[in-house]
């Protein structure tokens, strides 16, 4: 149990030995930081994470997630001491952490690869932290066959780690982080190793877990899925800065920019290029040939920002787009592909140049072709819409 605080954070990389050689230019441009890779270099090196700020509630499940290479496995090893801080703080239940060693942090971290003694039984792997605290024998066993049951691995105690499927191997990664019972518990795609329908289990088993243990979970993936059924809050990163912090449902319904936008939700979201009209105090979207009255509520932000008629791109999920007939609101499109999903047809649909997928509930199917092929025209739920300006960010939230 504890709060962690991140007061902004930085971790630079330093270059390589002949880069810091190379001649500094001398106009501005070139003295300033650039990017390569999608990161930031400057003279000290690459920045790997750049003012981080974050501030974790006791018992919270956080979830940072992003691509590969978005800096969500640096910030995770910079708060378990495994890589140093370059800049900024580091705070543990008000303890500045900058310089305290890994192993003085009470922290405990599952690793993608499990890290399990292979010489060792499970019994053998889940003890090991508590011998090196010197924990008398009862105390140990006590625990250990604690952490078996929550886990239900108690019948695998004296198998060896090669004896066991990738899932179980998962679990006695996680049991013997929780034998220790630290104040936090920091996970690192601990799941991105297994199959699907282990990693549906392995989701449920981690919930369940979250609930009867008292610490603090910070946990990183890339893959949005966990993100969103994990997460009290989800930190969405992108090359090494925050996006935004949220709780999943905040991130899905009020995405700040289009990265956001077009990595949370599956299918991800549909964008369009389009127009932004103003008329009086009402705004409403075009695009091709329709013209799409936003709601009363997006109105309202737009308005409170004053947000001028510009272009803009114009968001919708697939969920939210409609094959209802509004009369001037109407785009046209044609039917690629047709999927069969049981509860709902996922229509792939070629409109405005892009590629559009469309999510059509089977009970509300009318008598429509939607065969390959097949000429089709839809709107968007006008509560749903989202407005993105030539930056990429949210003109309801600027």
């Amino acid at each position: 149990m504890a709060t962690v605080t991140l007061k902004h954070i930085q971790k630079i990389y330093p270059n390589a030995p002949d880069e810091k050689k190379k001649k500094k230019k001398k106009n501005d441009e070139d003295e300033a930081p650039h990017r390569t890779y999608h990161l930031k270099v400057t003279d000290e090196g690459v920045i790997a994470v750049d003012d981080f700020n974050l501030e974790i509630k006791d018992k919270e499940f956080i979830v940072l997630v992003g691509p590969s290479g978005c800096g969500k496995s640096t910030t995770l090893r910079m708060v378990a001491g495994l890589e140093d801080i370059t800049r900024g703080e580091l705070y543990i239940d008000d303890q500045l952490m900058n310089d305290v060693d890994p192993k003085d942090r009470d922290i405990a971290m599952v690793f993608q690869n499990y890290a399990l003694y292979p010489h060792m039984s499970v019994r053998q792997n889940m003890e090991f932290p508590l011998k090196l605290r010197k924990m008398s024998k009862e105390m140990i066993d006590e625990k250990v066959n604690e952490a078996a049951e929550i886990l239900g691995i108690t019948q695998y105690l004296n198998r060896k780690p090669k004896a066991l499927s990738g899932g179980q191997r998962q679990r006695v990664a996680i049991g013997r982080a929780i034998v220790r019972e630290p104040r936090v518990l920091l996970m690192d795609e601990p799941l991105s190793n297994l199959d699907a329908k282990l990693r549906n289990q392995m989701r449920a088993e981690i919930i369940k877990l979250r609930q009867r243990i008292n610490t603090t979970f910070i946990y990183v993936t890339h893959d949005q899925t966990e993100a969103m059924t994990l997460g009290d809050r989800i930190v969405i990163m992108k090359d090494g800065e925050i996006q935004q912090i949220g709780t999943p449902q905040e991130v899905f319904n009020k995405p700040r920019n289009l990265f956001v936008a077009g990595f949370i939700g599956m299918p991800q979201m549909n964008l369009y290029d389009g127009e932004l009209v103003r008329e009086g105090d009402k705004y409403s979207v075009r695009v091709a040939d329709a013209l799409i009255a936003l709601s009363e509520e997006k109105n309202a932000a737009l308005l409170a920002n004053d947000v001028q008629p510009q272009p803009v791109t114009v968001g919708a999920r697939p969920e939210h787009i409609s094959l209802e007939e509004v009369p001037g609101a109407m785009i046209e499109g044609t039917v690629d592909v047709s999927e069969m999903m049981g509860s709902s047809i996922h229509l792939h649909v070629n409109a405005c140049g892009k590629d559009s997928i469309i999510i059509v509930p089977t009970l509300d199917l009318k008598e429509q072709n939607l065969d390959s092929g097949a000429k089709i025209r839809f709107t968007f739920t006008s509560s749903a819409v989202h407005v993105f300006d030539k930056d990429g960010l949210n003109l309801e939230y600027k």
